[in-house]
């Protein structure tokens, strides 16, 4: 196996959905002339928190999963977080984008994404404790 076989996979889902969410805020600003902030615009300012929700929780979950990686994580667990981090990032967009309410789909991509760090870093204590 490489070094690295299983964090760039899901690291490139990930650029993907971050590629998407960048381009909504972008056809948002320019769709509704708003150069700075969010204009006063409810839906826009969800699509600026999807974004920045986004960014501010992936890069820190990309990196436990890669260090958990090269300590020599097994494929297993890396999928497992991978899944739940794409899968929590998908749930978490789609309700700021696509609804005005779900409540459902933002505790679960939250969830997701939270579990997916959670597992990351437990995975790292536990190769660093020798167990």
């Amino acid at each position: 196996m490489a070094p690295l076989a299983v964090t760039p996979v899901y690291a490139a889902f990930l650029a993907f959905l971050y590629l998407y969410l960048a381009y909504a805020v972008i056809r948002l600003r320019f769709r509704e002339h708003i150069s700075l902030g969010d204009g006063g615009n409810a839906a826009f300012l969800r699509t600026i928190r999807a974004h920045g929700n986004f960014a501010e929780y992936v890069p820190l979950a990309l990196l436990l999963m890669m260090m958990a990686e090269l300590a020599g994580a097994g494929a297993g667990i890396l999928h497992l977080i991978g899944a739940l981090l794409f899968a929590g990032r998908i749930a978490h967009g789609w309700c700021f984008l696509f609804t005005a309410r779900n409540l459902n789909a933002r505790v679960a991509g939250m969830a997701m994404t939270l579990i997916a760090i959670g597992v990351a870093g437990g995975s790292l204590l536990w190769i660093g404790a020798g167990i």
